[in-house]
């Protein structure tokens, strides 16, 4: 009999077996208002989600409220994505909340996701387009709506951390249909005035108050800007389309004050960290040059200054040496060859050496002479020529030549008439 009978968790763990493999209940999409909303101090949300009839639930974990670009509060209208199931220990339906929006702005979501993913493949907003915040900046311009709390604490930052900054304000419409042209004639008018940074942006607001830089030419003009862009839109928790295309996007108004400029401290410390590292290394390189220097005195050239000069002196004293023998050995030399050219056999026999020429010279006429043509002709042969050249042979003349017979006494000039040979 009492099998029967099943115990409570028995039951609970059943209609949560049920519930958790029904796909109809695996996502479920709820609208409704919170109520009893508790933000966990480890970042989970817990609330109810109720309508004028009935109400449920809700958890959402860490990981997911993380995500959410708003913080809920009691009384808002929300639409929410989840997955029912049976919290076992008191027994209780609910719904674990893994999306959030605000009721209303489903559209305007849809629409922010669609440019996001098409300016995202355009490369609006790829790092490699991102300018780098200049860190001391002489001229910030600041494009935001004149009157607010945003311009007043992004000039009192400025002001705090860094006063020598000159502040340009382009006020701008940041909400309403015309806020978009505005702020992107503004952008292009503050191209004009030689910015070294600018800063976009405006106070929180729900997203219908900060869909103005959602916008895509609002979008494209800061991606296009030439100054580099910090955005500063809402809080810490609204992302819009201008913070993914800006060079920098900083959580508050206040937060790009304060990435636009340094701390004056910071630059004072800076400054004197350097100073000190400056006067370290002129107090390692001056008693590094004193050691040298020191080295240097303690040589013995410097310590004994009369040595360099005493060595000097030895080699000069050397030198005056070397020359004077030097000179006295090319003099004796010298007279030593004139003694040698003065007692010569050609000096003391002038007369003799020239007898002895003129016997050699009778001695080679005696052998010349009877060679001479000159005797042959005394003997009466005769020489004939053509041409100035003697004549050997009968072959070396033809009849009607001209040609000379030298005789003894004279010379006889012939045309040849005939020739005949032997």
């Amino acid at each position: 009999m009492k099998d029967k009978y099943i115990t409570v968790i028995q039951l609970t763990k059943y209609l949560k077996y049920k519930i958790d493999n029904d796909p109809n209940l695996d996502q479920v999409f709820l609208k409704g208002e919170i109520s009893n909303f508790k933000a966990h101090s480890r970042g989970h949300f817990y609330f109810t989600l109720k309508d004028e009839e009935s109400r449920i639930n809700a958890v959402m974990f860490a990981s997911a409220a993380s995500k959410i670009k708003f913080m809920p509060q009691d009384g808002m209208k929300v639409l929410v994505t989840g997955k029912v199931s049976i919290y076992p220990a008191n027994g209780g339906y609910q719904i674990y909340v893994s999306e959030m929006l605000e009721d209303g702005v489903g559209n305007l979501y849809i629409a922010y996701e669609q440019l996001k993913k098409k300016l995202e493949d355009e490369g609006l907003f790829a790092a490699q387009h991102k300018k780098k915040i200049p860190r001391i900046p002489e001229k910030i311009g600041v494009i935001t709506a004149p009157t607010g709390a945003a311009i007043r604490d992004i000039i009192s930052t400025i002001k705090r951390r860094w006063p020598l900054s000159e502040i340009i304000l382009f006020p701008a419409l940041v909400q309403g249909e015309m806020a978009k042209d505005d702020i992107v004639r503004q952008i292009k008018r503050a191209e004009e005035y030689n910015l070294d940074t600018l800063i976009v942006g405006r106070g929180g607001g729900s997203i219908e108050d900060l869909w103005a830089f959602n916008e895509e030419v609002v979008a494209r003009a800061i991606y296009e800007c030439s100054i580099p862009v910090i955005s500063a839109v809402g809080h810490e928790i609204d992302f819009t389309i201008a913070d993914f295309v800006a060079d920098m996007r900083a959580p508050t108004p206040t937060g790009a004050a304060e990435l636009s400029v340094p701390q004056r401290q910071d630059i004072i410390n800076y400054l004197n960290q350097l100073n000190i590292r400056l006067n370290k290394v002129m107090q390692h390189k001056i008693s590094l040059y004193k050691q040298k220097l020191d080295e240097i005195n303690n040589r013995y050239i410097f310590k004994n200054p009369v040595a360099i000069y005493q060595t000097k002196e030895m080699n000069f004293d050397s030198l005056i040496e070397r020359l004077k023998f030097s000179t006295v050995n090319l003099v004796n030399l010298r007279q030593q060859q004139y003694r040698r050219i003065r007692e010569s056999y050609i000096l003391k026999n002038p007369l003799k050496i020239l007898d002895n020429k003129g016997q050699k010279y009778l001695q080679l006429l005696s052998k010349l002479e009877p060679l001479s043509p000159l005797l042959t002709l005394e003997r009466g042969y005769t020489i004939t020529k053509k041409e100035d050249k003697a004549v050997n042979f009968v072959s070396d003349i033809s009849k009607g030549d001209h040609i000379t017979t030298q005789l003894r006494d004279g010379a006889i000039i012939s045309i040849v008439e005939e020739v005949c040979k032997n």
